[in-house]
């Protein structure tokens, strides 16, 4: 039996007002040069913290959030997993390779389920970027299945461009197919289509992107052509520029619809993009998403069950990592007040991923979660998005007195995966102007702000080469990184109590304990430290 109580900080009172934790999404820490889009903004706020505010880096990748390796960028995901929950958690990544490496997920029961007759489709994101997925994950699989006398297999391919570099498509095709000749038999790619415009939504943003995918996997309806290496090079010389994870949907001849009695295994770890997808398949006639047509009766799983609550796959390859405990949860049980908001595109993550992978309330009396959507368009296209709307709200909210304030500025992330440096820049400038409304409100109220973000992403928007320099491209005058960075991030605190400081070499996890810290609770015993120490 959990004890829930919190006991009273041993050198820190509770503060008046509220404390305010917000989280500048993609927003690292990086070199300062022509490649860093926060660098090169307007930012006082930031510039003004970074000068008064107490202040520390931590670390936002690699082991430090539970990935396998220190080469391992970090994602909103465990990101948000390790701030809510105050612990490191070994995640999706992790799991998933000691399960092949071991040999379990070829002995599980959903595995042998899924494999039993008929033709297995593998659908998921087709890189190495290791954010929701890994080719090696992927090749594994093909290869257990040949080895357990999978006569035909078919591979539908979502196109990255977003954790790996903008247009290396065709090298994980390549290596795909090579991996597909090697095995021999019917083994062959079926389908595909950029991740940002076909299957992979989230958080039911835009259904219509999972519908292309659907058509494109299930029925083979779409643009036609002789492999996915010819399909990329087409419409990449269709559109110059376009890059791979807006490239269309497209089906490979000869074409391969799933069948009645088929296995479907969606490869993705990570949650978030995998759930609309999975509901497609699992879900009978109550099902609103769009018009599936012929929906087959098909054996499914998930590399990971993506909702826990949902019990969403049914079937699936790896048990996903049990968060338990988290900070919302100690809060809810000690009756503080709390408020989580941000735009569609984050909302998950500051309540479902913030929660450990728990969706709605803990305690519905004392929390308000508030989504505001997100506009439907290329985020380059809008780059200031909602932080408006969030920080309006986020004033109103602690004007109400709400003992605890969450929420993510989605700006530096989303419009840094596209690519588009000016873009960004303008992203983080908005954030910027919404920090200082919100710390302007934070201090009238007698409150904290703590400013911190979740991984790097703004802060390195040139792809360089292994000697450091920028890559050059043909088109756009330097190759655009559209990935996260492995760089740390800042943790800010403004209105702390006098005789106290940051520690430093802390990571995401620490936030939680610090956070408990300005509310005036020592945390757990099983928390990552509070950073924040006499002086």
């Amino acid at each position: 039996m959990t004890n829930w109580s919190l006991s009273p900080h041993p050198f820190l009172r509770a503060t008046n007002g509220p404390v305010v934790l917000a989280v500048l999404d993609g927003m690292g820490i990086g070199v300062p040069d022509e490649g860093n889009a926060i660098w090169r903004a307007k930012t006082p706020i930031l510039d003004h913290l970074s000068q008064h505010a107490l202040q520390t880096v931590l670390k936002a990748h690699g082991k430090s959030v539970g990935l396998p390796t220190e080469q391992d960028m970090g994602n909103s995901e465990v990101g948000h997993n390790a701030l809510g929950a105050g612990r490191v958690f070994n995640q999706g990544a992790t799991l998933v390779d000691e399960a092949i490496r071991s040999g379990r997920l070829f002995q599980c029961e959903a595995w042998k389920h899924v494999i039993s007759h008929g033709t297995v489709h593998f659908i998921g994101l087709l890189s190495d970027g290791n954010v929701h997925s890994h080719q090696a994950h992927l090749h594994a699989m093909l290869r257990a299945a040949k080895n357990a006398d999978i006569k035909r297999a078919r591979v539908h391919i979502l196109l990255d461009g977003r954790d790996v570099p903008k247009c290396s498509a065709l090298e994980y095709v390549d290596a795909l197919e090579q991996v597909l000749t090697e095995l021999g038999g019917d083994y062959a790619i079926a389908s595909g289509g950029g991740r940002m415009v076909t299957t992979m939504d989230r958080y039911e943003a835009d259904w219509s992107v999972v519908a292309r995918g659907w058509d494109a996997h299930v029925h083979a309806k779409g643009r036609r052509f002789p492999s996915a290496r010819a399909a990329i090079e087409t419409m990449r010389d269709e559109e110059p520029g376009i890059i791979d994870q807006y490239l269309p949907a497209f089906v490979i001849e000869p074409c391969s619809p799933i069948h009645d009695g088929d296995g479907v295994i969606f490869f993705n770890f990570r949650g978030d993009r995998s759930i609309e997808i999975s509901r497609a398949f699992e879900e009978g006639d109550s099902f609103q998403g769009f018009d599936r047509g012929r929906k087959p009766n098909v054996r499914y799983a998930g590399m990971m069950q993506y909702d826990g609550d949902l019990r969403l796959p049914s079937q699936y390859l790896v048990s996903p990592p049990t968060i338990d405990q988290t900070m919302g949860e100690y809060l809810a049980y000690n009756k503080v007040t709390q408020w989580a908001c941000s735009e569609t595109q984050k909302y998950g993550h500051v309540t479902y991923f913030w929660n450990g992978n728990r969706s709605g309330y803990i305690d519905q009396n004392t929390e308000t979660y508030l989504e505001i959507p997100s506009d439907n368009i290329p985020f380059d296209q809008a780059p200031a998005m909602k932080a408006a709307d969030i920080t309006q709200a986020a004033i109103q909210a602690i004007q109400s007195g709400t003992q605890f304030l969450r929420m993510n500025y989605a700006n530096g992330d989303m419009v840094g995966h596209t690519g588009n440096l000016e873009a960004t820049i303008q992203a983080v400038e908005t954030v910027d102007q919404s920090l200082s409304k919100l710390m302007e409100a934070t201090q009238k109220a007698n409150g904290i702000l703590i400013v911190t973000s979740d991984h790097g992403n703004a802060d390195e928007m040139l792809l360089r080469d292994k000697t450091g320099a920028f890559v050059p491209d043909e088109i756009d005058g330097w190759q655009a990184c559209t990935s996260h960075s492995c760089n740390p991030v800042p943790l800010y605190i403004v209105g702390a109590p006098p005789g106290v400081k940051l520690a430093d070499g802390g990571g995401l996890a620490n936030v939680a304990a610090t956070t408990l810290a300005c509310l005036g609770y020592a945390a757990p015993d099983d928390y990552a430290t509070s950073l924040l120490i006499q002086t």
